[in-house]
This record gives structure tokens, sequence and C-alpha cells, in this order.
């Protein structure tokens, strides 16, 4: 016969799973929320050197999180060149897609492939995607940074409604 403390301990163990799931599923693995200030990270562009976000003060910043296995990044990327990279690019604005976990060779030709033009930048030992995400949270999402450096928006996956949210989000930012 099973003792109540062992009953118990299955219970409880069970209930606190549940809870950690739910909590993962509402902040969908993110580290950071809305009205974070962001810490002064240093970015290795792919080709262009070091760029820190107290070198971007002043413009409205998107950090998009990317893979090159990432069939979802994929089906994001063209929207983010032509809906939000393009339109803005000549505002007080950037978008940098941040390739996690892979070699530099692997990048160059899947960013040639996909024809994005906006800078990216190289996360090998994914540093930067901890410090915004959990270990083990999934890739694609976006980071959207005010002018001052606090996060206004975050995306998880490719949800058109809430890409035309982060789009209204940037636009209303820079205007």
């Amino acid at each position: 016969m099973i003792s109540l403390r062992v009953v118990i301990f299955i219970v409880t163990t069970c209930f606190c799973s549940v809870l950690n799931a739910q909590a993962n599923e509402v902040n969908r693995g993110f580290l950071v929320q809305v009205g974070d200030q962001v810490d002064n990270l240093t970015l290795d562009l792919l080709g262009e050197g070091e760029i820190t976000l107290s070198d971007l003060k002043g413009k409205v910043v998107v950090l998009q999180f990317t893979a090159s296995w990432c069939s979802v990044c994929r089906k994001e990327m063209p929207h983010l060149e032509n809906e939000v990279w393009i339109p803005n690019k000549e505002d007080d604005f950037i978008l940098i897609g941040v390739d996690i976990d892979e070699d530099t060779s692997k990048i160059a030709p899947f960013i040639e492939k996909m024809q994005v033009t906006y800078p990216i930048a190289v996360d090998s030992n994914k540093s930067i995607f901890h410090y915004f995400a959990a270990k083990g949270a999934g890739v694609t999402r976006n980071v959207v940074i005010d002018q001052t450096g606090k996060i206004v928006f975050l995306t998880r996956l490719f949800d058109e409604e809430e890409f035309d949210l982060m789009k209204n989000k940037i636009a209303s930012l820079l205007q």
C-alpha cells in the first residue's frame, strides 16, 4: 500500500509541474518582460565588427532571433525584410537578426538564401539569446526596444496578428 507521504509527494510534484508549465506558457520562455531596461549588450555583426546597444540609443531596435534550421524563422524573415526593415531603415530604426548557435560558415549562405538585407549578429554561444530567453526556449522571437533602451514589445513564433501589432508599435515609436 502506498503511504500518504508518497501520495502527497506525487500530487505536489505534479501540481508544481503544471504551475511551471503554465508560467512558461504565459511568459513564452522569455526571461525579460515589457518595461525592462536592456543592459548594454555587445553584438558581433557578421562581417561588420561589434556594436553595443548603447551605440543604438535614440533608435528603435528590433532584435530578431533566428537560425538556419528554424522553419518558423524562415517563414518570418521575408515579412521582417519587406514590412519592417525596408519601410523603416531610413528612420531612427535598426533591425538586427541574431543568429544563434551556428558556425559563421552556415550563416552567410542562409542569409543569402533568405535574401534579407538587415544586419545579422552572430550569437554562437547563445549568450545574447539567453539574456532574453530561458535555456531550452524556442528560437523564433523578436524583442522591440525603444529609443531609451526599454523593452516595449515581445513576440514569439510567427503569428500574423501579433506581427501586425509589433509593426504598429514600431510605427508609433517612430512618429
